[in-house]
């Protein structure tokens, strides 16, 4: 279920917990929305660098077919 929530206690230093309270003011919301939102952006960043990755890995296992002919074999090639 989407909706559903779950307290996570963390441990933050004074100076910082004051400098977020006025943040949270001034975006007119509470430290703990203000964390929420940014774990959640973090995770979303996360899942789409990897599905990203995954896709690009997949684009070149495909390989790439770069156009021209090959008109030599392998052992005309590399014959010395």
């Amino acid at each position: 279920m989407a909706h559903e929530k779950q307290n996570v206690t963390i441990s933050i230093s004074p100076e910082t917990v004051r400098k977020a309270k006025i943040l949270a003011a001034r975006r007119s919301t509470s430290i703990s929305r203000l964390l929420a939102e940014q774990l959640e952006a973090l995770v979303a960043g996360e899942e789409a660098y990897e599905r990203a990755e995954r896709s690009a890995l997949a684009l070149l296992d495909q390989g790439f077919h770069l156009g021209g002919l090959i008109s030599a074999s392998r052992d005309e090639l590399h014959e010395r």
